[in-house]
């Protein structure tokens, strides 16, 4: 077995051990040490980074006890290496995984929650946790609760202690949950009310983490899944958040608590906007009515076409074709361009004898559109080219 440094010493960036194996896989090589610092992909907490030697390592995992580091060049068999951890990227998940820890310790201590799962990726982590009776959200006052639980730990500054128990002192220990192995069993301890078995890095205080911040609580598989941001992630982010705030503030020349009413002023303002514009288009779309009456062109039937597109929303699509089959012996097939696929309406006068939701469902279909309704009024949507064929179709009737 691959002796691991890091269970000894989290902080341990430097080390030397002896290559005991190593072969090329792909375009990598996979390097077996006689002891390491590099931890591998575990328990929801990504591999270290790092260097040994000369060489990257560009990932790290654990088989039957052996840490397997794989590297961008190869290695000599028997040679003592110098091995180089990426502190950065160490300490940071560190960070999200005490995280992780006192996070599932308030939702348990305070909540019943169960954490079955927690997830470190580059931007964001994640624990999956069951509540009773199949919760799978909490109010923002219980979140704010959690939140001010862990904080609360982190400005006490309370110990983060990680030990290999002896059997009679494991059986004896109030873990959270119960092991998911039964041979060398670590636990960890954040104070005096979280302890649970794990073999990932851990600060050695919680004052380390310096902040911890819910991002949301949602569903997710029939679970409950709370997404956080610990220690230079959550700095980061309230930096971020921050500047956006005071930018958007001073935008709209209020302070930071003022905002939230006048951005809800500045959207009634938008709304109010933009019903009067569409009114305008709308009173500009039906003074053409008569002239578009006027100079259709009288199809074999005996009836009137009116087709095109017109520059209107469905809604007003929808209004101007209504109004024009109020008028006797009128067919009108319109379009409302949207980005590079257009929304139809077809619609004929109750004195003409033709089928618009057949006409539109026949010539959309083939097209990859969509369309259908009554035999006097039909919408639907796809392609520019549905109403050429549906306009060719017409002219033929």
């Amino acid at each position: 077995m691959t002796e691991r440094l890091y269970y000894d010493n989290a902080y341990l960036t430097q080390f030397h051990a002896t290559m005991l194996d190593c072969f090329a896989k792909d375009d990598t090589y996979l390097v077996l040490l006689d002891r390491s610092a590099f931890y591998p992909t575990s328990g929801g907490q990504p591999y270290d980074t790092g260097t040994l030697g000369d060489a990257r390592v560009l990932d790290v995992n654990v088989e039957d006890g052996l840490v397997w580091h794989t590297v961008d060049r190869p290695l000599a068999k028997g040679d003592t290496v110098e091995g180089r951890i990426d502190w950065a990227r160490r300490l940071d998940h560190m960070q999200q995984h005490a995280g992780d820890h006192m996070i599932a310790g308030a939702l348990h201590r305070l909540m019943g929650g169960v954490t079955i799962g927690l997830h470190i990726s580059s931007d964001i982590s994640t624990i999956d946790v069951a509540m009773p009776e199949g919760a799978t959200r909490i109010t923002d006052a219980e979140i704010r609760r959690i939140e001010e639980d862990v904080n609360e730990h982190i400005r006490r500054n309370v110990p983060i202690r990680c030990w290999f128990p002896e059997e009679a002192e494991l059986a004896a220990l109030p873990l959270r949950k119960k092991p998911t192995v039964s041979e060398h069993v670590r636990i960890v301890a954040i104070g005096d009310d979280e302890m649970v078995a794990c073999g990932g890095t851990h600060p050695r205080n919680a004052g380390e983490l310096g902040l911890v911040k819910i991002l949301s609580v949602a569903p997710a598989r029939g679970k409950m899944r709370v997404s956080f941001l610990a220690g230079q992630r959550a700095f980061a982010d309230y930096q971020r958040c921050h500047d956006a705030v005071r930018t958007a503030s001073q935008q709209l020349s209020t302070t930071a608590e003022g905002l939230g009413e006048s951005i809800a002023a500045l959207q009634e303002r938008l709304r109010n906007a933009e019903i009067t514009i569409t009114r305008m288009k709308q009173d500009m779309l039906f003074a053409r009515i008569p002239t578009m009456l006027k100079t259709a062109p009288a199809l074999p039937c005996g009836a009137k076409l009116i087709c095109g597109f017109a520059d209107a929303d469905a809604a007003s699509l929808k209004l101007l074709v209504s109004r024009l089959i109020q008028e006797p012996r009128v067919i009108a097939l319109m379009g409302a361009k949207t980005g590079d696929s257009a929304v139809y309406v077809f619609g004929r006068s109750a004195d003409v004898d033709a089928d618009m939701g057949k006409l539109l469902r026949e010539c959309a279909q083939p097209l990859g559109g969509k369309g259908g309704g009554r035999p006097d009024f039909a919408q639907g949507g796809g392609c520019e080219e549905i109403l050429t064929r549906a306009v060719a179709v017409v002219e033929g009737m």
